[in-house]
This record gives structure tokens, sequence and C-alpha cells, in this order.
């Protein structure tokens, strides 16, 4: 009887918050087909390449006028400087038009055949920078108008261009998101149906699925089966989680729209999981959240980690842009606090993070980030004593929820196409080798008995102790709700928690190594000191701090100085591999599991980091160049040096900054390359003394 009550209940749902739908199929939607066939091979015969791209923040100016000045007060819009016919890289400048086309030009040259979809994460306007030309709603809907055309050029179907169905007209999915510089004024959206969902209902009706357009208009979320019965990936509109949006307030009240938007989260999560499919998720504004500064609203943060650990079975990992630096971040279910999810908690709030991050606040963020990660669970040091280890070991995999770390969730950061740095571009590899199909009726049953929604109490009553002591996030909402403290009916008596993966479900593909699990990425720059060529080598820019001024507006590495020549003769455009996650000697990600990255995020917070993952003491006086082979300097370093470090005594050594490499190796990478290594050194190292004596 309750199961037909639940059954009938998310079919009543479904016509509020959108039921499972399709774009343009990369497989036969028919469950005739042969199901292995149907996961290696395409639509037309076109096989999966086991690839997606990832692009973000494109920020197009049609007003970026080249060798202008990257003044704050100019912008790349007048005056004479240094922006390059490609772009001004390490200012705040935005991408010029020809910087756009290039990008795609090259997508469409190397990439085009190689991945499996698009996941487009928002940001296609230009920013509101320059008084003298204030941004219109016509100009941020015409800009996403044209990134909507470039995606056309590259991906689109000729012979269905003009036909009725607008959701047929790419060979790949593309799925986008809004950015807070998609909407005038940018960071502001008010709950929906609004001017602006009603817009991009207009602009981006190719990509979104017929069937889940009207709660578009209401929320501007939807999802797309990017293989039709297997993987679905969710666009999240972030802007109703987003701290600096002050047109809503969080998400504990269901009359808020994020409160709405994560409650149709959950419920196609909850369809995912009864069909036996996997979910990516996506968005602009990623959940930042340190000891002091956030980007979401806590009781959003609160939502969406308990979320994700709860369907930690479903969720294959998820994506972000808007910050402009490349990292990662881990949501931990054990910060999980139940007055905080019913918006009920006065404790001290953070600081919103804001606006994208500029390299001071990037500076004081990352340095928190590795802060809280020199506080995570350590793996013990093998022991010689028998048993000792052992039990270490045991404590140390109970502390991170189990062999695969399911305490934590994880969230990857792109750079952006912006040259706020160098214009980036990430292809994360998933897995569809040695795929064992199963028919997804075969779960259903299970997932509706064990895995529907529950008042937090019921669950909490029928959840026996010793399964809540095991995973502790639960437990801490448990506790809290069952020892009479709170008033929890009074509070919010409709608040219902998920049930998490049934105790005989596998670990989740974001857990260990399955059908969809991500292998690693490939992530890709465009050096444009070297394309532009609009300097000699014979002078070093300035470092990147230099070039920022109080109000935090980056007028870059080569403020101040003239192009050698007047008109531009570019080098030829192309993007170059900064990193591969699987080929990197000094992150040594074997994949891109949570738990990988939790021992990651633990080598990056040691202060007194271990022989292999520390950098020469002596740092060379002379700077280096952002053209440098990615890790070049840290590879020749650690242990081949190790026996000459006893000897360097001159006193000039003691002004060096001896660090951690895997951590310097993060903040190189976090500002793409395009900030000198002693710059690097001077603003994130520690003393050598620090290691002399460990």
């Amino acid at each position: 009887m309750h199961l037909l009550i639940l059954i009938h209940l998310l079919r009543a749902l479904s016509s509020t918050y959108a039921a499972p739908t399709t774009q343009k199929p990369l497989l036969s939607t028919s469950h005739e087909d042969g199901l292995e066939d149907n996961l290696t091979r395409g639509s037309s015969g076109r096989p999966l390449r086991g690839r997606f791209l990832h692009i973000s923040d494109l920020h197009p100016d049609p007003f970026y006028k080249y060798h202008s000045s990257s003044s704050q007060e100019d912008a790349c819009h007048r005056g004479e400087g240094p922006a390059g016919i490609l772009g001004a890289e390490t200012t705040d400048c935005d991408s010029p038009i020809s910087l756009i086309n290039a990008t795609f030009k090259w997508i469409d040259d190397n990439l085009k055949d190689e991945i499996d979809f698009v996941i487009w994460t928002g940001d296609s306007a230009r920013h509101d920078n320059d008084e003298q030309i204030p941004r219109t709603v016509e100009q941020v809907a015409s800009l996403n108008r044209m990134v909507v055309n470039k995606f056309v050029e590259v991906f689109g179907k000729e012979e269905n261009i003009n036909d009725t169905d607008p959701t047929n007209d790419f060979i790949i999915p593309i799925i986008p998101t809004w950015g807070n510089n998609d909407i005038l004024p940018h960071n502001i959206l008010a709950k929906g149906p609004n001017l602006w969902t009603k817009r991009y209902l207009d602009i981006w009706r190719k990509f979104i699925p017929e069937e889940q357009r009207h709660s578009f208009e209401r929320g501007g979320w939807f999802y797309v089966e990017v293989i039709p019965n297997k993987l679905a990936v969710l666009s999240l509109n972030t802007l109703y989680f987003f701290d600096s949006n002050a047109a809503v307030d969080g998400c504990a009240d269901p009359s808020e729209p994020g409160h709405q938007h994560l409650e149709w989260l959950r419920i196609q999560l909850q369809f995912l999981r009864q069909r036996g499919m996997k979910a990516i998720l996506m968005g602009h504004v990623p959940p930042a959240r340190t000891e002091s500064k956030m980007s979401w609203d806590e009781t959003c943060w609160q939502r969406y980690t308990l979320w994700l650990h709860q369907y930690r079975d479903v969720v294959v990992g998820s994506v972000y842009g808007h910050m402009n630096i490349d990292h990662f971040m881990l949501q931990d279910s054990h910060s999980l606090d139940l007055l905080s999810l019913l918006g009920t908690n006065e404790a001290a709030r953070r600081t919103s993070i804001g606006d994208e991050i500029n390299v001071q606040s990037a500076a004081s963020y990352l340095t928190e980030l590795r802060s809280e990660w020199s506080h995570l669970p350590k793996l013990p040091k093998v022991s010689s004593k028998k048993g000792n280890g052992h039990s270490k070991e045991e404590k140390f995999l109970k502390n991170i929820g189990g062999p695969r770390g399911e305490r934590y969730s994880l969230s990857l950061v792109s750079p952006s196409v912006i040259p706020n740095y160098f214009p980036s571009l990430r292809v994360i590899e998933y897995n569809i080798t040695n795929a064992e199909i199963r028919s997804p009726t075969s779960t259903i049953l299970k997932a509706r008995v064990d895995g529907h929604d529950r008042n937090l109490l019921e669950l909490c009553r029928v959840v026996d102790r010793e399964r809540r002591n095991e995973d502790l996030g639960i437990a801490i909402l448990c506790n809290q709700a069952m020892d009479g403290s709170i008033d929890y009916k009074a509070k919010r008596p409709k608040f219902k928690i998920p049930r998490g993966p049934s105790k005989l479900s596998p670990p989740g593909p974001a857990y260990s190594p399955q059908t969809f699990s991500w292998l690693g990425y490939t992530q890709y720059y465009a050096n444009l000191t070297e394309i532009n060529d609009d300097f000699t080598n014979t002078t070093m820019p300035r470092t990147m701090t230099e070039g920022v001024v109080g109000s935090g507006w980056k007028d870059g590495k080569h403020h101040g100085k003239h192009p050698k020549k007047s008109n531009p003769s570019p080098s030829k455009f192309e993007f170059e591999i900064e990193y591969d996650t699987r080929d990197d000697k000094i992150f040594g990600l074997e994949d891109l599991t949570v738990k990988s990255y939790v021992t990651l995020a633990g080598r990056i917070g040691q202060y007194k980091p271990k022989k292999g993952d520390r950098i020469s003491t002596q740092i060379s006086d002379e700077k280096s160049s952002a053209q440098k082979p990615e890790g070049h300097d840290l590879l020749e370093s650690g242990k081949k040096h190790k026996k000459k470090k006893k000897h360097r005594k001159h006193p000039k050594h003691e002004k060096r900054k001896a660090i951690n490499r895997v951590w310097f190796t993060f903040v190189r990478r976090a500002f793409v390359g395009s900030r000198d290594d002693s710059d690097l050194h001077d603003e994130f190292g520690q003393p050598i003394g620090l290691f002399q004596d460990s």
C-alpha cells in the first residue's frame, strides 16, 4: 500500500519537476536493442569515445580593441597598451571575439570527433566593467545567441538545422547553464517565471528537451540523457544557491526557488536511481566553502551535500566554472547540521566570495582550502609491530567513510576561456569499457522499497544504531533530531531526508572504478604571450600581483608596455596540453574517484611533506617563465637533490621559500601556469627551516 502511494506521489510530482527525457540521443532508446552494443555505439553508427568537453566562462566582448590599454578605466576598449589581438592574458579584460572564433575553430579541428557531449557552464556575456559602455538586456542576450551559433557551426547537423525538431540539430548533446553574468543586473535572478527564464528558454531552445520547457521557465533547470537510459547530465541553476543573489533567500523556506530547485534535484536523482541510471551534475557557481568564505547560502550547501551523500550511488561527479582558477573541493558529510539544514542556525556567517575571484582573494581562498585539508584523516605509516598498523588503518578508513572515502563528495572547478590567466579547456575521460549492462528493471523494485524518502525522525527510528554509526554524517542529524534538544517538528515538519544506498548496493562510480567512472582529464591552455607575439623575451614581465590595483582589477603583466609591432601578426592559435592527470607524476591520481582526491588533498595539506613530495630548498634566482614545460623544475627536484641539500649554507638560501611540491603544483595550475614560479614561492611558500628536522 505504501509502495503504491509512493509511486503515485512520484508520478504526480513528475508533472511539476519534469520527467526524464532526451535531447539528441547518442544511442538508440529502444530496449529491444542490444544493451552492450548501445553502450559502445552512438546513433548513425557513431561510436562513443568515452570523453566529454567542459567549457566555461567565455565572456565575449564585442567592444574589445587590440593594442588598447588594459587599465581599469579603459578595460581594453580604448587607449593604447598591451591588449593582444587574441586577448589580454593575465588581465581582467574580457575575451575578444577573435579568441572565441579561434577557440571554436580549434575545437572543430581537434575535438569535434573525439567527444560524446559538451558541458557548457555559463558566463557567455561580457562583464559590466566599463561605465562608458553599460550592458543592456539585448546585448547580454545577443552575446549568448552568438555563442549558441558557434556551437551550431561546430556541432550542428546541416541537414536538420531548419527542421521542426530544434533538439535534433546537433551531432552530440550540448548542455548549457546560467552564469551570474548572463543576466542583468549581474548576480540577481528572481524567482521564475521571469524575463530571463523566458529569454533563455528561447535562446537555448535547441538544447532543452520539450517536456522540460515548462519547468525550465519556472526555474531555469533541466537535464539531458546524454546516453539514454544510462547516463544523464543535470543542469543546475546555481544562481538560486548563490549567496550574492539578493533576490532570493537560501534553500530552507519551501517558497524559495532554491528550496524548490533542490527538491527537483532530489526527485530527479530518485528517478534515476529507480531506473538504474547515473548522473553528472553541472553548474556555474561551485559550492565553495572554507572556514571564513562561501559562495552558496549555507542552507543550500547543507542540502546539496546531504543529497550528494545520500545519492552517492547515482552521482558520477560534478563540474563547475565561475571562479576561473583550476582546483577542486570536497564536501564533507560530517559538516551536516540539522539547524543549518532547517535555516535556523544563527552561527557566525562566512564571508561571501561573490563575483569571480581575483588574484588577491584567490591566494587567501586557496590557503584556507589547504589549511582545511591539513586536518584530513591521515593514512598511517606502515608499522613493523604486528597489529598496530592494522588497527590504525582501520581507524583511518572509518574516519574517511570506509575504503572508498564515502564520507566525502567531490566538485571539480575548471578554469575559463576568458584570459584572466591563460584560456583553458578541459576534456574528461570516462569509462565505457568492460561494461556488464543489466536491465534497469532488475534494480527498480529494490530502489522503490529501500530508497524512498522518509521524514527524518522516521528514518532515524527505522535505521538501527549500528548502521547509523557506520554513516556518521547521518548519525549527526539523527542524534540532533532524537536527543530532544531541538523541537524538530515545530521547526520544519515537512523536511524529508532521502534514504541512502542500500547496504547491498556496490559503491557508486564516483567511489569505485566501473562504467561511467571518471578516469582522468586533459587540461588544455593557449599561451597567449607566445601566440600574440607582441613582446620580445629580453625583458621579463613583472609579477602578476604587481599588476593588481587597489580595487582588485588586474591590468596584467604587460601593463605599461607597448607592442613591438603596430600591426599584429600572431602565431598560429592552438591549445596545448598543460597537464594530463593520467601521466602526472606529481599529483599521481590513479583516477578521478573521491578516494583519489581525498588522498591528494591530504598531500597538499602537509606542511611537513614526505620526502618524495618536497621541493629542493634552493629556488633558482631566475624567474621562471610561463612558457617552461609544466612541472619541469619540480620533477628535477626532490630525491635526486636530497644529498646536496645538507651542503647549502650560503646565507641567501635562508631567504628562499621551501614548499610542498604537490601544493606548489596545485597553486601553479590554479593560475594556469601564468604566474612566475618565484612569485608563487613568495606568496605560497614556507621558510626552509620548517623542513630541516622533518
